[in-house]
């Protein structure tokens, strides 16, 4: 039994397994040479969202950010859209939006979902479109209720650390939470924002930045959000992260596993009350087994792999000879080896053909090929033609740069539920927004749904203030076109929700 822990991005750098030709080379680190930050590029446009012109500025360049003595340590490369026919742009909501990593842009966000644009895919987003990728308007942005920002932490995108810094500096939990709350805190005062509802939206270790940035915006610069949304997200890396003696993760997988497995009709049911079933199993009957370890009798060791297939598709014998525990690698390989395919790790849902049918876990991720050309030349095509935004150095799409990455724990696990909690109770209108995906292997729902139940100070009252939704695809799951128009009107309720 074999986990491979890949470091996660919103749409993380490879997949478990992946080769090493997959992955962006990193480059030794040193001093990078002065940026030299213009004024950003501004330029206007429309977009109709339900029937409605929308119109809007779009600013494309880099902000600053600066020591204590005014010597430049880094600047930020940011995309922030403003609706341009609102009288008082200082009451008006609006939200920074990140991906995750470490490593990635925010590119995913930005063109997959949010923006007035969005990479055009084929079919139900399991599909890939034949290259060159490009952009169109998006009718399902979020534009006509909320301004947005999107930003590039230092080493991605065009984001980079200044002359005297190290590129290392901001390359730490910590550290890219400080760094990312110094860009906000100056993109807010700039704009003249402070009166505006902020909200954060994070994906996949976006989701620990934001979860961070929650407390630290609030505690460092007295600047209270609104609402916090964490898309394919988690809070604590136990969750995702099998160990001897640590089981959690196998019991967190587990309903992904079902709602995957439905999908490709290896179980047959009602998918939704099938998945609460198996929740219920795993956080229950299965938990209680795998805590006993070796003392688990025979009998129940049999049982429990009869119930283990019909929850995944699995067969008994398989789980009988993996100890009652199937990480996601050896699903991925494992569902479908029969058909002579591997699924995709952050949408199982892809499933392309084995390269070898007889390896024991896949060596490639089909959802990240996908993906990752389609909107690297997208993004390009975009920021470049559209915005009228060019540089020499390459835009980070993903990068490796930022490793290795600073956790700044000692003698325990990535953990910032607390930090959310203490937000949530300082500021007890706070509202989170908590979004998943049935078929994502990569940060499966229930991690997050087991770290907010145990957020046990958190008073009840402010409890209420979380809020939980599920789509049918994976990690990216907006690539699936119902679950776009489904993401727009959960975050449109979400944001007028949390206005004063």
């Amino acid at each position: 039994m074999r986990f491979v822990f890949p470091f996660l991005i919103g749409i993380t750098l490879s997949a478990s397994g992946a080769t090493d030709a997959e992955k962006p080379t990193a480059a030794p680190e040193k001093d990078a040479p002065e940026a030299k930050v213009s004024e950003p590029i501004t330029r206007e446009f429309s977009i109709t969202i339900e029937g409605k012109k929308v119109p809007y500025k779009v600013s494309t360049g880099k902000l600053q950010l600066k020591q204590d003595d005014g010597k430049a340590r880094a600047s930020i490369f940011h995309v922030s859209y403003v609706r341009s026919d609102v009288k008082d742009p200082s009451t008006r909501p609006v939200m920074f939006a990140f991906n995750g990593g470490p490593g990635s842009s925010s590119v995913w966000l930005h063109i997959g979902v949010l923006g007035p644009k969005i990479v055009k895919l084929p079919g139900d987003g399991t599909l890939p479109p034949v290259p060159p990728a490009h952009v169109g308007d998006n009718p399902l942005s979020i534009l006509d209720v909320c301004d947005l920002v999107f930003v590039d932490p230092v080493s991605t995108g065009y984001s980079r650390a200044e002359k005297d810094t190290k590129p290392g500096d901001f390359h730490g939990l910590d550290e890219d939470i400080e760094s990312v709350g110094d860009f906000i805190r100056r993109w807010v005062s700039e704009h003249d924002r402070w009166s505006s509802p902020k909200y954060l939206l994070g994906e996949s270790y976006g989701g620990i930045r934001v979860a961070g940035l929650s407390n630290h915006l609030q505690t460092r610069y007295g600047m209270s959000l609104n609402g916090v949304v964490l898309l394919s997200s988690l809070l604590d890396f136990s969750t995702l992260q099998p160990a001897q003696g640590n089981d959690l993760a196998y019991t967190v997988y587990m309903p992904s596993f079902t709602g995957v497995a439905h999908f490709h009709k290896k179980i047959q049911g009602d998918r939704d009350a099938m998945v609460k079933e198996c929740k219920a199993f795993a956080f229950g009957e299965y938990a209680a087994a795998l805590i006993k370890g070796n003392d688990l009798d025979a009998e129940t060791r049999n049982a429990l792999a009869g119930k283990l297939a019909r929850f995944t598709g699995i067969d008994a014998a398989t789980w009988l000879a993996h100890d009652l525990r199937i990480d996601a690698t050896f699903f991925r390989g494992e569902l479908l080896r029969k058909e002579g395919k591997v699924l995709g790790r952050f949408d199982a849902r892809v499933a392309w053909d084995a390269t070898d049918k007889a390896a024991p876990l896949p060596d490639y991720d089909p959802s990240y090929a996908l993906a990752y050309g389609a909107f690297s030349t997208a993004m390009l095509d975009y920021l470049g033609r559209e915005l009228g935004y060019k540089e020499d150095q390459p835009y980070e799409i993903l990068t490796s740069k930022v490793q290795p990455w600073r956790w700044n724990t000692t003698n325990e696990v990535v953990n910032l539920s607390e930090r959310l909690a203490m937000a949530m109770r300082d500021n007890p209108h706070l509202k989170v927004l908590v979004m998943g995906g049935y078929t994502d292997l990569a940060t499966p729902p229930e991690g997050v749904a087991y770290s907010i139940r145990h957020l046990l100070d958190l008073p009840e009252s402010v409890r209420r203030n979380i809020q939980t939704t599920s789509y049918d695809g994976g990690h990216m799951f907006y690539l699936n076109p119902p679950d776009l128009s489904k993401t727009r009107g959960d975050l449109v309720k979400f944001i007028q929700n949390g206005m004063p």
